[in-house]
């Protein structure tokens, strides 16, 4: 060993002290700052044992403070308990007396209120019993009225029938009158009326009172008010429809059919309504009317329809129908179907004459065969873009002339039939004239064969034998009367005026010479009156058909035309006569 590490045994001993002894101290050094530390914790120590002794006998202190705290207050507690218990108590007391007084109080008013509700339900019960005998006896009555109300309507139209029977016998005249509602020109401005009349305008004075009676109230400034009624066979409101006067207008249709002659004539002032009643609506670029609407058509469309279904009714080839269209203007007659040579429709003059039997025929009047009304309406169409026509204060659309639609219905009858009973030798020998053929339109297309076919001795011998009844169905749409300081004409328009009034007096002059039975009717005063002489002269059944307006501004137009109407209902023609047909004679 001495040799490996050359060092001496006791140095490293020393070495070995050396660091034994310093360790030594430094353990002793240590154990004097324990000791120290140690002497500190135990100061420490008996000052936080001072400490906790002084803190628990706070914490006793403070418990026994607290328990004595909380028996004060359990006490008080307990105290304010037994207060409050015995308010309770009494309050307890004070609502059972108070529940009891409700008690009683709501058992009294509960009888009573009881008795109210039984006394109010025998009330109802009562008043139930009342209302159902009211309402049988309601019941009854309104049975009652019902049947007297039917009863009323029986009787009205014995009534109407026994007098259309005494007019047809005595040949009066039927008078409807139509009242038109009122219509925004009616407030136009710039009319020419008076201050009275502008005063009063758009004032309604004429009024429908029945389906029988006008009612028209009559005022001047300074007097009193004057109601006035005018009689007719019908009057119609406002408020009518078309159909409710084609109505009334569809049973003279089934006469015509019957070998009577028909014509209804509308008259009454410019802008009351005649054309409307008698076409229908126009159309504003060609002033034809308009078919669109059904309902609103007018009696010669309805007319015509209604003729067209009746003959369907009957035989065919029996029956066929011509129609004509002429207006009456400035005093003369103008044939709205003439065709010029390329077949456009253009009005030509034409003139009325009287025949040997003393009837009214217009020579050379275009008459066109129609089979149906579509056909019908499509000639009159054509005829009335020619008729005159010319804006006024009162209208602008005013007819300045008087169309007069035609429809001649001929019946094809045996010959072997006929005995005495037509009218008179003269008519038979125009009828015998008049049968050079069976068909008008076969005879239009081919005369020269027509010709040659009767004149053998079989074609002779079958015309003979067949005869033809012709009736005629006149429509006509008068122009209208005219003041001339309300309408505002001048120049040609008041000529046109000064035309219709004077032809609408000749009218009313021809009417009152009928009516007082003057030797001489005057019917050659006007052409209008020379073309409808058959027609007014009691060789048909006639129906005026009144039209008036409303308006007070209107009030002097409407009462002469009341006043035409009344005279024509007083005319007394005498039995209107009918085209007989004969009898088929029995076989021997």
């Amino acid at each position: 060993m001495r040799a490996r590490s050359g060092l001496d045994p006791g140095s490293v001993w020393a070495q070995r002290l050396g660091q034994l002894e310093r360790r030594l101290r430094t353990k002793e050094e240590r154990i004097v700052v324990l000791e120290t530390e140690n002497a500190a914790l135990h100061l420490k120590l008996a000052e936080y044992q001072g400490l906790a002794g002084r803190s628990t006998n706070e914490v006793l202190q403070l418990y026994s403070a607290h328990g004595q705290q909380q028996k004060l207050q359990r006490s008080s507690v307990v105290t304010q308990l037994h207060g409050a218990i015995k308010r309770l108590k009494q309050d307890l007391k004070s609502l059972r007396s108070f529940a009891l007084e409700l008690s009683k109080d709501f058992q009294r008013q509960s009888k009573t209120y009881l008795y109210q509700v039984l006394t109010a339900v025998q009330g109802i019960q009562l008043q139930n019993e009342a209302m159902q005998m009211f309402q049988i006896k309601a019941f009854d009555l309104e049975q009652s009225l019902q049947e007297v109300t039917e009863r009323y309507e029986k009787e009205k139209q014995k009534r109407r029938a026994l007098h259309n029977s005494l007019v047809e016998l005595r040949g009066n005249i039927r008078v409807h009158c139509r009242i038109r509602p009122l219509l925004p020109f009616d407030t136009a401005a710039g009319h020419s009326v008076s201050q009275d009349r502008q005063r009063n305008s758009s004032e309604k004075v004429a009024y429908a009172a029945d389906d029988e009676t006008v009612l028209v109230k009559c005022s001047r400034p300074g007097h009193a008010s004057i109601n006035k009624t005018f009689q007719f066979e019908r009057v119609y409101s406002p408020s009518e429809s078309q159909d409710t006067v084609f109505v009334d207008v569809a049973p003279l249709l089934t006469s015509l059919l019957d070998g009577y002659n028909v014509c209804v004539m509308a008259y009454g002032q410019t802008g009351s309504g005649k054309t409307y009643t008698m076409l229908g609506p126009q159309l504003e670029e060609n002033f034809a009317y308009s078919t669109e609407d059904a309902s609103e058509l007018g009696i010669i469309p309805r007319a015509t329809q209604e003729v067209f279904r009746l003959i369907s009714e009957k035989p065919p080839g029996s029956y066929w129908v011509e129609v004509s269209v002429v207006e009456v203007y400035n005093n003369e007659i103008f044939d709205l179907l003439a065709k010029d040579s390329c077949g456009k429709v253009f009005g030509v003059k034409r003139d009325v004459v009287t025949t040997r039997e003393g009837k009214s025929d217009v020579p050379l009047l275009t008459y066109e065969t129609v089979e149906n009304a579509s056909e019908f309406l499509h000639l009159v169409n054509k005829g009335l873009q020619l008729r005159v026509r010319h804006p006024t204060l009162v209208h602008a659309h005013s007819s300045r002339s008087h169309l007069v639609v035609t429809l001649t219905i001929t019946t094809i009858v045996s010959g072997d039939n006929f005995g005495t009973s037509w009218e008179d030798e003269q008519t038979s020998q125009r009828l015998n004239k008049e049968v050079s053929c069976t068909f008008p339109q076969k005879m239009r297309e081919n005369k020269s064969t027509s010709s040659s076919r009767a004149s053998s001795p079989a074609q002779l011998e079958a015309t003979e034998k067949m005869k033809q009844v012709k009736t005629r169905l006149q429509l006509v749409d008068l122009a209208g009367s005219e003041c001339v300081g309300m309408s505002g004409v001048t120049g040609a328009a008041l000529r046109e005026t000064s035309f219709i009034n004077r032809s609408l007096s000749a009218l009313a002059d021809v009417l009152g010479a009928i009516a007082e039975q003057r030797s001489h009717v005057p019917y050659r005063n006007s052409k209008l009156t020379h073309l409808l002489q058959d027609s007014v002269g009691g060789d048909a059944k006639l129906l005026v058909m009144l039209c008036i307006s409303p308006d007070q501004k209107y009030l002097t137009e409407s009462m002469q035309s009341l006043g035409f109407g009344t005279r024509a209902r007083q005319v007394q023609r005498g039995q209107v006569k009918k085209k007989s047909f004969p009898v088929p004679s029995k076989a021997k």
